[in-house]
């Protein structure tokens, strides 16, 4: 009977860590969407900036209320390197949301999950087995039946490419943060990890966002408040999923981008999504069980 229930807890366990990891991954998709919003109106470190300073004020008075505990030096020095691939990331997507359409750029960073099953392996030792990889190339396969009929043909202008290279690399950077968040989440408490990973990359952004600011609105005060407030929900749902499953077998969720960008865009817009999303949508969602199976 013991044995029986340990077996329950071990298979629930992935399946728990993997709908986490969607939800996490839900919440940053509607702050994506707010952002290129935003990014009409504001430069790209602004944003960035203003994104991890509200953010930063929500953690901190959670850590004020909870209080963890002051971090060690290696929590320090590991995700303090997290902070810089943050910002990093947050100035190279908001780039290439800022100059492609919203599809061409979700369609090229589910890069990501590839970029993540090999970083685990590398770096943290993980066995990727054949069945996680088979569920990344289903679910690349249905990133690239739902592209497929969204982008356009023609030649692509400087900004275009540039915000093509802004994309690749952000999935990059992107990547070998969510292992570095896999090699310390079951270490460091999630608050800690979440709140440095705010705090840092705000204090970085400061002078670049300085360099090009311009006034905030009084009605874009709420949205930069609203961003904030995804971004530490989303960072905290991930931190707790990747405490719990190995980043190569998480790696598939982020292919769920594609399906919250599919609900946000027909609620906020009217967008019907077309066979070819339907197709794809449920070619990730394959993936995705496939990945969380024990």
């Amino acid at each position: 009977m013991v044995a029986a229930k340990m077996s329950l807890s071990a298979a629930a366990g992935p399946g728990r860590a993997m709908l986490l990891a969607v939800t996490g991954i839900g919440l940053l998709s509607l702050m994506d969407a707010m952002i290129k919003g935003l990014a009409a109106r504001y430069a790209v470190p602004e944003i960035a900036f203003l994104r991890y300073l509200s953010g930063s004020v929500l953690i901190l008075a959670l850590l004020a209320w909870r209080r963890p505990g002051w971090p060690s030096a290696a929590t320090w020095r590991a995700n303090g390197l997290r902070a810089v691939l943050a910002a990093a990331t947050a100035l190279t997507f908001f780039t290439g949301l800022a100059r492609l359409p919203l599809a061409e750029a979700l369609a090229l960073s589910f890069l990501s999950p590839i970029f993540i099953a090999l970083f685990a392996g590398l770096l943290l030792r993980e066995m990727v087995r054949p069945r996680v990889w088979a569920a990344l190339l289903l679910g690349l396969a249905g990133v690239l039946v739902v592209a497929g009929g969204q982008l356009g043909g023609g030649a692509a202008g400087e900004g275009h490419l540039l915000g093509i290279a802004a994309v690749l690399a952000s999935a990059l950077t992107y990547a070998l943060s969510m292992v570095l968040l896999r090699a310390r989440a079951a270490r460091d408490s999630v608050a800690v990890i979440v709140a440095i990973q705010h705090v840092g990359p705000a204090a970085l952004l400061a002078a670049p966002a300085a360099s090009t600011w311009v006034p905030v609105a009084a009605s874009d005060w709420p949205a930069f408040a609203l961003v904030g407030a995804l971004g530490v929900a989303g960072h905290l749902v991930l931190s707790r999923a990747y405490a719990g499953a190995e980043a190569a077998r998480l790696a598939v969720a982020e292919y769920s981008a594609l399906i919250w960008a599919v609900g946000l865009g027909y609620l906020a817009f009217g967008e019907v999504p077309g066979l070819a999303t339907a197709a794809g949508s449920g070619l990730i969602l394959a993936g995705s069980a496939l990945a969380a199976r024990r």
